[in-house]
């Protein structure tokens, strides 16, 4: 992963979990806020500085974390993911964030984000969701043992916040926003930041605020440039591949949570049969039982690991008829209990 811009830069393979550095080159800025040389303290973490001179050069999912993780160890800042975060916005996503920039309503912009969005991530996903007057853009990580993931949220939050911000203007604001950690012991920069209600130890890390804001007309609509930029994510796409079981794989991370996992549900979302979909799973060598058990299982780590939620209020999340339930599931998972699993962590 050494190299200059996107020519020289690996792209990410179906299974890699893989991060595009555009929303992480706000790491170096913010260190230098805190008074510390990033450069140094970077290349402690084994990080290669000349990654942060393309926002379209790709890195390790995992190495991204550690540089994190390292840099909040040395800082002693735990809240270093919500400071990088509030300096993002939607040009930090690059191609799909002018996009989205460029749709006609905010709605559509966010379902153009989270549509797109394993062009800048692949070990995660955004989400959108519609509940009456509720609406919802979130952020899901699965890279198992990865460091430092709550501060990447945070960081997630922090940017899909002034993504809102950005699309709707000044007026806006959340109406409250759920982290899927513990409540850190200082929550004075979360209050700070957001000024809206803040929920932690919750299921999904997520910015809700009034759907009305959702029909809200973008003053930078361009129809022809959106076709033109709609032409270059085709492109984009074209050269990652058509992965089937990630785009399968992102919706149950927000349909389990929800009870909408069935394969007619799921296959309903994608605008196709569920024999469609069973048949395209299966030419890509996986079925849908494992994607589901693969989800649940990475939806359990998170929970177990980064909140405290008892192993009951997962196994009803998971839509377990009970604890033990889910516990014979993650023992098949695992070779462990729950909550022995979560004792090593």
């Amino acid at each position: 992963m050494n190299g200059r811009g996107s020519s020289s830069v690996a792209r990410p393979k179906a299974r890699d979990f893989m991060v595009r550095m555009g929303a992480s080159i706000a790491l170096v800025p913010v260190l230098e806020s805190l008074g510390v040389d990033p450069g140094r303290l970077l290349t402690e973490a084994g990080a290669d500085m000349s990654l942060f001179d393309d926002p379209d050069n790709w890195v390790s999912y995992k190495a991204r974390n550690h540089w994190v993780a390292h840099c909040v160890e040395r800082t002693g800042c735990h809240h270093l993911g919500l400071l990088i975060g509030a300096r993002n916005n939607l040009h930090s996503l690059g191609l799909i964030g002018l996009l989205a920039k460029y749709s006609p309503d905010v709605e559509s912009a966010l379902r153009a984000l989270v549509r797109h969005f394993h062009l800048h991530l692949r070990g995660g996903s955004a989400t959108f969701s519609i509940a009456g007057r509720a609406a919802t853009l979130g952020f899901e990580s699965w890279v198992p043992g990865a460091e430092a993931n709550e501060q990447v949220e945070d960081a997630a939050l922090a940017s899909a916040f002034n993504f809102l911000r950005g699309l709707c203007g000044p007026d806006w604001n959340a109406t409250e926003v759920r982290f899927a950690h513990r409540k850190p012991d200082d929550v004075r920069p979360y209050r700070a930041f957001f000024r809206a209600p803040l929920l932690f130890d919750d299921e999904q890390n997520a910015v809700i605020f009034h759907s009305s804001w959702l029909r809200h007309r973008l003053p930078a609509e361009d129809a022809d440039l959106r076709q033109l930029l709609e032409q270059n994510v085709r492109s984009l796409e074209a050269r990652f591949g058509d992965d089937f079981p990630e785009q399968v794989r992102t919706i149950l991370r927000t349909a389990l949570l929800t009870d909408h996992a069935s394969a007619d549900q799921v296959a309903s979302l994608l605008a196709m049969h569920s024999r469609t979909l069973h048949r395209r799973l299966t030419a890509a060598g996986t079925n849908f039982r494992d994607l589901v058990n693969e989800s649940r299982f990475a939806i359990a780590c998170q929970l177990l690991a980064d909140t405290d939620s008892d192993v009951s209020k997962v196994a009803n999340l998971l839509n377990y008829a009970d604890a033990s339930a889910f516990t014979r599931a993650f023992r098949r998972w695992s070779g462990t209990t729950p909550a022995a699993w979560r004792h090593k962590r």
